[in-house]
């Protein structure tokens, strides 16, 4: 289906069985000439393009304080449900070249990791 319907970008959502390919993924994209968007940043580490997601020190923080409480007595059901609120932007610009393309410096101020 991709081959007849070339696509025009990848965007690649949260799954711990993509994590474990992420390198194999982002080669994929890339060697398809796709410019890709992830939610882990580990996928920019593995040459895909870019990353936007939830901070994983903030959600990591969030849950010690969760499980603090739980241990303090407190019902899992009385907990309130959050949702993030810091996001971290990472871009390769390596992949950026490879791709072809230029990254606006509007955005590259904007990122909390680039690598170049």
């Amino acid at each position: 289906m991709a081959t007849q319907n070339r696509p025009q970008v990848m965007v690649m959502l949260a799954d711990f069985m993509f994590l474990s390919e992420r390198a194999r993924i982002a080669e994929l994209a890339l060697n398809h000439r796709l410019p890709s968007i992830y939610v882990r940043r580990e996928f920019v580490d593995a040459r895909g393009l870019l990353a936007y997601g939830s901070s994983r020190i903030e959600v990591s923080r969030r849950q010690a304080a969760y499980v603090d409480k739980i241990l303090k007595g407190a019902k899992p059901a009385d907990l309130p449900v959050e949702q993030p609120t810091t996001f971290e932007l990472s871009i390769n610009l390596k992949t950026a070249k490879a791709l072809g393309l230029t990254i606006p410096p509007t955005l590259l101020f904007l990122a909390d990791e680039v690598i170049r």
